[in-house]
């Protein structure tokens, strides 16, 4: 592992160790020239190759044939920011520093600057760092009203860090934490670093678009259901290790009661309910497209259920809002019943009491003839018993 070249008087010596260390003499005639060699070596836990979340270990160790100096260590990610480690172990020869967990934007080439000022030493030791993750928030929401059409997609960096090594994922859905999990489908990275997805339910109505970015994991719901809400989770899965990436879908829905067209002078309840949860700052508002503020109605915050008690016909819209920010919208036609069906109902109403009165006037009728043939009987009656008796006294003279 080493080399002279007598002709600049240098000694090459690569693939150093730790053993390196120590003094070597340069003689030369009657001359001779000492130099201390110091050897630095770093190491990152898992070579350098990390899941989300996971939390790198920097271990520097120090060799030297004079005392070991007291060194200074500053590291910079890949972005050439400051980052504070949070745990540092050190002895002289050894130095233990464990990080912050790591995000898919912190993937690339870290420095290590090592610094003593006796011996003096300003050495800059780089070193690659690589994150497989998602390029998802930590925690995606992502709403949608029933029967529309929505994709969730995970977006993965492993294109742009160049990972070919092999690592498999799988994404599950369940509607809440407590609920039973499904999974929805398989994937796995080739030789050539292509993500290949397996269906892996037929009961759910969800499809695995054909044409998407590269290194990104997608399910189509082509007409979204109510109970198709929940978590969505998608989880990586590299040499024993996981990480994952959650979607949280909310879905809304609108009904009324009664159902159908308004007449006039009836009243109906819009009712606008999302699936849930939601978070502290969102809440649910009716209103009435072109109306006025009276026609305006507000839930309280993380209410998933809001009622209004309409009399106007017209389009009214449930918004989900977010501070100021409308997230999603659901727009309800109110129709006014037509002319002929208000009258319709004003005649069956009408007719309806004539008839109520008629039957009214019909029974008292019915009864005042019945007290009449009843009390005729009753008269009759009591005249026969009197005959009879009269007829007996008779007989008896």
């Amino acid at each position: 592992r080493a080399d002279i070249k007598m002709q600049y008087k240098q000694l090459s010596v690569w693939n150093l160790k730790l053993s390196d260390a120590g003094i070597y003499t340069c003689e030369y005639s009657t001359h001779k020239v000492h130099t201390s060699l110091h050897i630095l070596k770093l190491t990152i836990s898992l070579d350098g190759h990390f899941l989300q979340n996971e939390v790198p270990e920097l271990i520097l160790i120090q060799n030297s044939s004079s005392p070991l100096p007291d060194l200074s260590i500053t590291l910079f990610d890949s972005n050439n920011n400051r980052v504070t480690p949070e745990l540092q172990i050190k002895s002289r020869q050894k130095y233990i520093v464990n990080l912050k967990k790591l995000e898919a934007m912190d993937s690339g080439t870290w420095v290590c600057q090592v610094h003593s000022d006796s011996p003096l030493i300003n050495q800059n030791i780089s070193f690659a760092v690589k994150v497989l993750g998602f390029q998802n928030p930590d925690l995606e929401r992502k709403y949608a009203t029933v029967d529309s059409t929505v994709i969730l997609s995970w977006r993965l960096n492993s294109q742009k860090i160049k990972w070919k090594e092999g690592f498999t994922g799988q994404l599950n859905w369940k509607q809440q934490d407590s609920a039973k999990s499904h999974e929805l489908l398989d994937f796995n990275v080739t030789a050539q670093g292509q993500l290949h997805e397996t269906k892996k339910s037929n009961n759910l109505l969800f499809e695995i678009p054909e044409s998407k970015p590269e290194s990104t994991i997608q399910v189509k719901l082509p007409k979204v259901h109510f109970n198709h809400s929940g978590q969505y989770q998608c989880q990586l899965e590299y040499q024993g290790r996981h990480a994952q990436s959650k979607i949280e879908l909310v879905v809304m829905k609108v009904s009324a009661n009664p159902a159908g067209p308004l007449s006039r002078g009836a009243n109906m309840t819009l009712t606008c309910q999302v699936s849930g949860p939601l978070p502290p700052n969102a809440y649910l508002l009716w209103e009435r497209v072109n109306g006025t503020k009276t026609d305006i109605k507000h839930s309280k915050q993380r209410e998933v259920k809001l009622e209004v008690n309409i009399s106007a016909a017209g389009l009214w819209s449930c918004h989900l809002m977010e501070d100021s920010d409308k997230k999603i919208s659901f727009h309800y036609h109110v129709e006014e019943a037509s002319v002929w069906i208000n009258y319709v109902i004003i005649g069956a109403s009408i007719g309806g009491s004539l008839l109520a009165f008629a039957l009214g006037c019909l029974c008292i009728i019915s009864g005042i003839s019945w007290q009449r043939r009843r009390k005729r009987a009753k008269r009759m009656a009591q005249a026969r018993q009197h005959l009879l008796e009269n007829k007996t006294c008779q007989c008896q003279q």
